[in-house]
């Protein structure tokens, strides 16, 4: 067995691919990377055989028609040999030091036949063609380097949540969510990152700047634009996320993390809510009225706590004053977190 298995989608990936998996090989012959072809049609899939070609110890590369990036998340899940998983983005790399360090880390936990069930890592918003970086830790919500659990956590400030690139799960926890993303759909890191939280028992956080999530490029799914453009999508998986939840079974067992859960589900709606408003038409406002319908009458809690008690219910203020004020919001945000 691998101590860990990195999957890295890949759709058109040509340009970057290579950064990204000249940072996992870094790893050593204890990793196994699974590059996932998603049905490209420039030169990823041969670029994607010369790495299997040189490292085949360490490299396998599946080929398959076209399913979006959860799908290959899925088929690199369903491949994975390694005690733990991690999804890194054909665009983004982790660190040469913090990889080495984590790496110990993993190792040790496997020699004592203890490992836990999510590693936490911070990871760094890189605008590299602007030259500006931005770190995201979690310093406040864990003590580094002990193992603990949901009823020890800290607070999450406002622009904390356990996003896809922070994480390190144990396959078999994965495997035990059950967690299987929507094909042909963006922005599904949400449900990947989410889904198998009520399974975690134990975790770590390792204060190390692992995972450097890029920003800049034009036709990015986090860009505004396309954003906007894809915004069904958003709204799908937000939807998940509002349905994919024992919630009344975790608030009785684990409240902290129902709280959690809430707060990511709030977020998911804040961005979904904000980028209706910022198409603006007539169509895009009863697809707000719609989303905010849909949370009332699958969960009354939910929709209470998004409603009154969170930052999304400031999302859907009453009048175009209460619109107004949303999008001044907004900016402030998006100048204060530097998030696209």
């Amino acid at each position: 067995m691998k101590l860990i298995t990195f999957t890295v989608p890949c759709y058109n990936s040509e340009d970057y691919m290579c950064r990204c998996i000249d940072s996992l090989l870094k790893a050593g012959d204890e990793a196994e990377i699974i590059i996932v072809n998603d049905g490209s049609t420039d030169r990823t899939g041969e670029i994607a055989n010369q790495y299997q070609d040189l490292y085949p110890e360490i490299v396998s590369v599946v080929h398959k028609q076209n399913g979006g990036h959860g799908s290959g998340v899925n088929a690199g899940l369903e491949r994975a040999s390694g005690l733990y998983f991690k999804v890194v983005d054909s665009d983004d790399w982790l660190d040469e030091n913090a990889l080495f360090h984590v790496m110990n880390k993993l190792k040790g936990w496997e020699m004592i036949q203890s490992p836990v069930d999510m590693v936490v890592c911070n990871y760094v918003y890189d605008h590299l063609f602007e030259g500006t970086t931005k770190r995201m830790g979690y310093e406040n919500v864990f003590r580094e380097n002990r193992r603990t659990d949901w009823k020890s956590i800290g607070r999450f400030r406002p622009s904390q949540y356990l996003i896809m690139h922070a994480l390190i799960f144990r396959t078999a926890v994965l495997k035990k969510s059950k967690v299987k993303l929507p094909e042909h759909t963006f922005y599904v890191d949400n449900i990947f990152a989410n889904k198998p939280l009520s399974y975690v028992q134990s975790m770590v956080y390792l204060n190390e700047d692992l995972y450097h999530y890029f920003l800049g490029r034009e036709d990015q799914s986090v860009n505004e634009q396309v954003l906007m453009k894809r915004i069904d999508q958003q709204i799908l998986v937000t939807k998940l996320l509002v349905t994919g939840f024992d919630m009344e079974g975790i608030r009785k067992s684990n409240p902290k993390l129902e709280r959690y859960l809430i707060r990511n589900i709030s977020i998911m709606m804040s961005i979904s809510c904000i980028h209706l408003m910022l198409i603006g038409d007539e169509e895009a406002m009863e697809k707000r009225r719609v989303l905010w319908e849909f949370v009332k009458q699958t969960d009354k809690h939910i929709y209470r706590h998004l409603r009154f008690r969170s930052v999304s219910g400031a999302t859907y203020l009453p009048g175009k004053i209460g619109d107004k004020l949303t999008m001044c919001g907004y900016g402030i945000a998006k100048r204060t977190y530097q998030f696209n």
